[in-house]
């Protein structure tokens, strides 16, 4: 009696359905851990002014103003563009320590209420140390 070996004529093959599962669970894993920094999303055009730089402070807090007139504090969108909306962001991501330096960034096509109005908002809750940032100007 002759017994047939049938494992001489199995093809190998490869299944490929669990390395798409693991490559689409990478893909989600790496899309949601992906921090977004809002400097890199907002196209400013800061005003020109002649000086000289300073050092970076790296403690101190962002308030940026878009080109529409909307603001962002730290990493944060403002969703209102009132002067309490602008407060309650301020003292949320500003903490309680009133002496931290703050650097506004303004967009040059940005409408000048916007600027006074978030000048007010820090006055307003103390905080003395402001600076405006500028681009150097272009040399012609």
């Amino acid at each position: 009696m002759r017994i047939r070996d049938d494992r001489a004529h199995d093809e190998p093959e490869i299944n490929l359905i669990p390395l798409i599962d693991v490559i689409l669970v990478l893909i989600i894993f790496f899309v949601i851990t992906t921090t977004f920094d809002a400097r890199s999303t907002l196209q400013l055009q800061l005003p020109n002014a002649k000086g000289e730089p300073t050092a970076e402070q790296t403690r101190s807090l962002s308030v940026l103003i878009n080109a529409e007139g909307r603001y962002f504090v730290g990493d944060q969108e403002v969703l209102r563009t009132d002067i309490d909306a602008l407060k309650q962001a301020l003292a949320t991501v500003g903490g309680s320590d009133r002496a931290r330096p703050v650097l506004l960034r303004a967009d040059a096509r940005t409408p000048h209420q916007a600027v006074v109005t978030a000048l007010d908002a820090l006055g307003q809750l103390g905080f003395r140390t402001i600076s405006i940032a500028t681009a150097p100007e272009q040399k012609r």
